[in-house]
């Protein structure tokens, strides 16, 4: 460019508009969205009581019906492996009922994703000024935290049922239920991306639920299965965390660590380690997350 005289100047600047970031309203978004979740199960009390209802319907009269049978056939778990301790049905499976608590919780918390689509909250949100997702990273965690929390209330019955929990123990349990409820929350997250209705909903959850629970092994040991039923069993992501739950609840019981590991998930014959374990179920978690977060964008 060059003025009246001849002389050159420098090219014309040009303005851009302002790009305002959007990370930190996402992050604002996922803290409100879990914050909601998270009220709204805090404030529905008689949703809590209910939840917690089933877990202890099968502790009760599952756990001490079998429990009974199987100490008259004088069989036990544990026994026999060295130092001859054994447990009650009751103490196996009280791991796995928290576990069930969790899985139910988790799974059936993404309903509310579905709600809110039909009630036209969840359309607000996506037109927001925000990354879609914080709404699939909202919810997973909101539905993890509420899992989580109805699990650990459960811990209050251990030394009911016999078993002998350590502060150790304790965090180590909170922090592979959250493992756990995350990577089943994210599965539903998921899931309810593509539902459009409650009843859709429903139908898929309960075609997955029952046998996700049944072949995590919360009722049975992973170990001497058919070879069918072994295949599946490693493939249910449930299986990992309910397995680690098992073992560091179970520590404390007085069992050997062959005993232990006659009960624990094992692949080619070789026990895995629990933080192993923890990280599949992260792995897990991430993807489905991840696919979950992807559904949101593509969405019209």
């Amino acid at each position: 460019m060059t003025t009246p005289n001849g002389v050159l100047t420098g090219a014309p600047s040009v303005v851009r508009p302002e790009r305002r970031g959007t990370v930190w309203p996402t992050l604002r978004a996922i803290y409100i969205i879990w914050y909601r979740d998270i009220l709204r199960f805090w404030r529905d009390r008689m949703r809590l009581l209910g939840s917690l209802a089933q877990p202890l319907l099968f502790l009760v009269v599952f756990g001490t019906g079998l429990s009974s049978a199987l100490q008259g056939a004088g069989g036990g778990f544990g026994g026999g492996a060295g130092g001859g301790v054994s447990l009650s049905y009751t103490q196996f499976i009280f791991p796995g009922i928290i576990g069930m608590s969790i899985l139910f919780s988790a799974i059936f918390g993404a309903m509310s994703i579905v709600w809110d689509r039909e009630f036209g909250f969840l359309k607000e949100v996506l037109v927001a000024p925000i990354d879609r997702s914080a709404v699939a990273i909202g919810k997973a965690l909101g539905g993890a935290t509420q899992a989580m929390v109805q699990g650990v209330i459960l811990l209050v019955l251990a030394p009911v049922v016999g078993v002998k929990l350590t502060v150790t123990s304790v965090v180590l349990v909170i922090l592979l239920s959250f493992l756990l409820a995350f990577s089943l929350s994210s599965l539903g997250v998921l899931i309810a991306s593509r539902m459009k209705s409650m009843q859709g909903f429903q139908v898929v959850m309960n075609f997955l639920m029952m046998p996700i629970f049944f072949l995590s092994g919360s009722l049975f040991p992973l170990q001497g299965l058919p070879d069918w039923m072994t295949f599946l069993t490693r493939v249910d992501p449930a299986s990992y965390g309910m397995d680690p739950l098992r073992r560091v609840m179970l520590d404390g019981a007085g069992l050997p660590a062959a005993a232990l590991d006659t009960m624990s998930l094992t692949i080619g014959g070789t026990v895995l380690p629990i933080w192993l374990e923890a990280l599949i179920l992260l792995a897990f978690g991430v993807v489905m997350l991840a696919l979950a977060v992807r559904n949101f964008r593509v969405r019209d």
